[in-house]
């Protein structure tokens, strides 16, 4: 039987399957260290990366990228993108501003300096 919170306890006191994953997970933890993780985690890699190739991590790359936009419209709507493309334009705008009256500051001060 499942709680809310996971796998009931086994009745007469042992521990779920979780807390036994968890409990050997520190263990190795302790034996091996952090970086023990970082080296299966780079061989498992290399290993999908030699069994399936550059395509299949372009595959799941478009996948992601299409999960990521279809989860942000549902979550914030539609008109979402057109407010932050108003405000990306807005910001562009400001920069320009800002860029034009830097370099106008500039020439002023070098001008003022040739005159000196």
């Amino acid at each position: 039987m499942n709680t809310p919170n996971g796998p009931s306890p086994k009745k007469g006191g042992g521990m779920t399957v979780r807390e036994a994953g968890q409990k050997g997970g520190e263990t190795v933890k302790k034996k091996y260290g952090p970086e023990f993780y970082e080296q299966i985690g780079r061989k498992g890699g290399q290993a999908t990366k030699n069994a399936h190739g550059h395509a299949f991590y372009e595959q799941i790359g478009k996948k992601g990228g299409k999960k990521g936009g279809e989860a942000t419209r549902d979550r914030y709507g539609p008109n979402f993108y057109e407010q932050i493309g108003q405000k990306g334009g807005q910001k562009v705008k400001q920069l320009i501003e800002e860029g034009k009256r830097a370099a106008a500051a500039a020439q002023l001060e070098s001008q003022e300096k040739k005159a000196s």
